[in-house]
């Protein structure tokens, strides 16, 4: 009865955070979208509860590539996530480039195409405790925690849907005031053939919600061009 009830338990213990990467990427390889574009319809909501709208539209080549040019195209502002860069312009300029990794590119897209280890060791420079998990529910769905324990809604975690193991959720403290909590979510799953595209984003921080972002125009597997992705291309790409 007791060798039962033990190897209940070790049954019952959520898989850890690498574990769950792997299952990420070995249930959807060679089956995820590999381009992507839309039209991103932004709503920017102050404290005061006014709120600002914009439109961006967006290309992205997975793993790693995403293109985002602020609208009027012509204004040639916007920004370009390459392979853990960013890259950032105004005027057909660019302003700036820097060492970045996206998370949401990473939990969201790269986690698909990328080597397991590849995904691990980027979550880690994230800061992700992948040995710390639990399980919960989300828009009444089972999901994992990796991150953070029970009840703990200030570590920096990450959230997997349990069944179709795709990312819903990161939480994490503010970058600028770390007493604050940024909460961003992937809304509004849909089939993408045999993947699933998120038609909206949502930015909270402290449970009021800062910037939604709805995706309209969508198209995957559609053919992009390399110059895109490029920075050293970014007008004439536009162009």
């Amino acid at each position: 009865m007791l060798h039962f009830l033990l190897a209940s338990a070790v049954l019952a213990t959520p898989p850890s955070g690498r574990e769950i990467v792997r299952a990420m990427h070995d249930r959807y390889a060679g089956k995820w979208y590999r381009t992507l574009s839309f039209v991103q319809k932004n709503t920017a909501t102050r404290p005061d509860g006014s709120q600002e709208h914009s439109v961006w539209h967006e290309y992205a080549a997975l793993p790693g590539k995403l293109r985002i040019e602020f609208v009027p195209a012509d204004s040639g502002n916007g920004v370009l996530f390459v392979n853990d860069s960013q890259f950032v312009f105004k005027a057909d300029t660019l302003g700036n480039a820097s060492a970045f990794i996206h998370p949401l590119m990473v939990l969201g897209f790269d986690v698909y195409f990328e080597p397991a280890d590849r995904t691990v060791a980027r979550l880690e420079r994230l800061k992700f405790d992948l040995a710390t998990v639990h399980e919960d529910t989300w828009g009444g769905r089972p999901v994992y925690v990796v991150g953070a324990k029970a009840g703990d809604l200030r570590a920096r975690q990450f959230w997997v849907d349990r069944e179709r193991l795709v990312f819903v959720r990161l939480l994490e403290p503010g970058q600028r005031d770390t007493s604050r909590i940024s909460d961003i979510r992937f809304n509004k799953y849909q089939p993408a053939r045999d993947a699933w595209l998120s038609a909206e984003v949502a930015f909270l921080v402290d449970g009021q919600q800062r910037w939604l972002e709805e995706y309209t125009e969508i198209k995957t597997d559609a053919p992009l061009a390399d110059a895109l992705f490029d920075p050293r291309q970014w007008k004439k790409a536009r162009s």
